[in-house]
């Protein structure tokens, strides 16, 4: 858990309990958030972090942060997209309104279904996750890129926060270009010990 961030210049960077802008050399305890926003090796050129936010990308990362068991994202970044990136959103059928929603994640899901949703905070009420979508998120696109917020699906199943990065795109219709369907299929797979 992560329990210090040393801040040196003026960043887009939060957590939701801590809503505010940090500023030069502000030493701020985060202790709910998971992980770092620190992008893979693969993605550093691709997404640029906002160094001088103005009010549009305050309200973008304001949209962004959830309050804890709410879901959506527990820290987060403004970054510009510099180049094309290929994003994937698992997403419910019977809302075709989801498809091209706020939320995605960097890589393909593989493994198990539960992992996934407890990786990326998808409650079963929110999604089905039987269809993906893979687009094409589009340069000059500024997104909000963070670590998962915890979710209290009900009084049965929670997530807690989550160190996996998320891709959080206000207007993902007008950000996504050439974008493939793909169905949900039973895979069973034999239970590991």
């Amino acid at each position: 858990m992560r329990q210090l961030l040393l801040v040196s210049s003026l960043l887009m960077i939060s957590c939701a309990t801590t809503p505010q802008t940090i500023t030069t050399s502000t030493l701020i305890k985060i202790t709910q958030c998971q992980g770092d926003i620190v992008l893979p090796q693969q993605w550093q050129s691709i997404f640029s972090p906002v160094t001088r936010p103005g009010l549009v990308q305050q309200q973008l990362l304001t949209n962004a942060l959830g309050k804890p068991n709410q879901g959506k994202l527990c820290q987060g970044r403004v970054f510009t997209v510099n180049a094309p990136a290929t994003l994937y959103r698992a997403w419910n059928s019977t809302n075709p309104n989801s498809r091209l929603g706020s939320w995605w994640a960097m890589d393909a899901p593989t493994g198990a279904v539960a992992q996934y949703r407890k990786n990326y905070k998808i409650c079963y009420q929110w999604s089905a996750l039987d269809q993906l979508v893979q687009c094409q998120l589009q340069p000059g696109t500024q997104v909000v890129i963070g670590t998962g917020q915890s979710a209290e699906c009900s009084q049965y199943l929670s997530y807690p926060a989550s160190a996996s990065l998320q891709v959080y795109i206000d207007d993902s219709h007008a950000a996504m270009s050439n974008c493939q369907d793909f169905i949900g299929v039973f895979d069973w797979q034999p239970e590991s010990p």
